[in-house]
């Protein structure tokens, strides 16, 4: 079985969250477990691609007409197969070759046009995979055009799977630019259409074969709150499914891991995170006998970033002296912002990082007693899986994936601290049981133990996918 996974992220090529890290992980064990998994993504001018430590060669030339503009394209394949599966990039002078992914003034032409390009190139292939699997908005209007595009016939009969990572953001544009579109059947509009726009996720669920979220419980919140798609979801019900993301442990493993100080496992964790721990509150002026509270991820309020500069402040006033916080990432100006200014106001006990740094956050989950996650919106979460996986006690916000795989620990087999509304004051209450867990050593260390011993990782999970494409046949 051969499958195309087209995204817009694929770690470590180009990553901006946890897309980047399923589509990085995901073929590679699909392929550990007999498929031919492939990915197929844009050419950023990232360093991945320029820093000259990998090598790529050229597979397809070709040229697309975006409406009234030409564009000649180039699709790359990685040489050595460094990720553990072959990696295409479409590269494409003038909307593609730009060092982010997204936030550009034209994103509705660079990713219309990069699927313009994928459907061209694989039109030329003399085989065709048996699966095409899209991954979020920026690759939705494949499914459509697969069944609806003249050019595109000899692709109908293909399979196409659409994994929703984030139905928030659902990349319309407005009618206006219907003509940027390959020649299709115009009695087939209504199919683009949802709430009078051209809707590229909605185009999807409603064309592609099968769909799915990235965990169960994150589906069926989906058909009460998608963000105006709960009607179209409903109707499509008998396509939908959930399948939990999983975690390369390979990548995350705290007795391998080259990014953190000390390396340990479950027999040693707490000697190994006292190192990392003291390593990292030396590096941000915190002191390490606290217990370190931290947040990694984007801030925007789909996270609950917002709320993280009153909790910081009531936190600190509320148990003086008794925690410490470190925060890293970025996103909205505001929210960074104002977590400079908490920053001024807190002494010694918080510090925040904004920015993207890899390293950094491996060195977080190494080092902190508790990883804090206000979610709004959580289709799966990944950072609780790391968190887990390296000692680390969640406190999450009972919604979506996180459902799925945090238990809190007032409950039998818990591995976390779990509160239900995205809210200062329930996060300051989870706070609190918190600082209650760390004063009984003995729980502490029973509850951070079952966390460790979690199985997140990827087999399973791709298993389930390869199960999917199979019942398409």
């Amino acid at each position: 079985m051969e499958i195309l996974h087209v995204s817009a992220e694929c770690y470590p090529a180009a990553k901006v969250g946890g897309l980047g890290d399923v589509v990085g992980a995901l073929p590679k064990y699909q392929y550990q477990a007999g498929a031919i998994a492939k990915v197929v993504m844009p050419a950023y001018r990232t360093p991945f691609r320029e820093n000259g430590q990998h090598q790529f060669e050229l597979v397809h030339q070709g040229g697309l007409w975006l409406g009234h503009d030409w564009y000649h394209f180039n699709v790359w394949k990685e040489s050595a197969n460094t990720l553990g599966f072959d990696l295409y990039q479409v590269d494409i002078p003038g909307l593609l070759d730009t060092a982010g992914v997204y936030g550009y003034f034209n994103d509705t032409e660079r990713f219309l046009a990069f699927q313009v390009a994928v459907l061209d190139w694989l039109n030329e292939w003399q085989h065709l995979p048996d699966v095409i699997h899209c991954h979020d908005h920026h690759t939705g209007l494949i499914p459509f055009l697969v069944q609806y595009g003249y050019k595109y016939k000899r692709l109908k009969d293909t399979a196409t799977v659409v994994t929703i990572h984030n139905a928030q953001y659902q990349g319309q544009f407005g009618w206006n630019k219907l003509y940027l579109i390959p020649s299709f059947d115009l009695w087939k509009s209504g199919m683009l259409d949802w709430n009078g726009a051209i809707n590229p996720l909605a185009a999807a669920i409603k064309c592609c074969w099968r769909f799915n979220t990235v965990s169960p419980s994150y589906m069926e919140e989906l058909f009460s709150n998608a963000n105006g798609l709960e009607a179209l979801l409903s109707t499509e019900r008998m396509k939908a499914g959930g399948i939990l993301n999983g975690i390369d442990d390979k990548v995350w493993n705290p007795a391998k891991d080259a990014m953190i100080p000390a390396r340990y496992s479950q027999k040693d964790v707490a000697k190994g995170k006292l190192a990392n721990k003291q390593a990292l509150c030396e590096a941000f002026g915190l002191s390490p006998e606290l217990p370190l509270f931290v947040f990694i991820g984007r801030l925007v309020g789909d996270k609950g970033a917002d709320l993280l500069p009153e909790i910081i402040g009531r936190a600190l006033a509320d148990h003086p002296g008794q925690l410490n916080f470190l925060v890293l990432g970025s996103g909205d100006a505001h929210i960074e912002w104002m977590l400079q200014q908490t920053r001024a106001s807190a002494n010694e006990h918080f510090n925040v990082y904004i920015g993207y740094n890899e390293t950094l956050s491996h060195q977080l989950y190494a080092g902190a007693d508790y990883l804090l996650m206000p979610s709004r919106v959580e289709p799966c979460g990944l950072n609780q899986m790391y968190a887990m996986r390296y000692g680390t006690i969640p406190i999450v916000r009972t919604t979506g994936g996180l459902i799925d795989t945090v238990t809190d620990f007032g409950d039998e087999g818990g591995t976390g601290i779990r509160f239900f509304h995205a809210s200062a004051g329930d996060v300051l209450h989870a706070i609190g049981r918190a600082l209650e867990l760390s004063a009984t050593k003995t729980k502490f260390s029973k509850i951070r133990k079952a966390a460790m011993q979690q199985d997140h990782s990827w087999d399973k999970a791709a298993q389930q996918y390869i199960d999917l494409y199979t019942s398409l046949k």
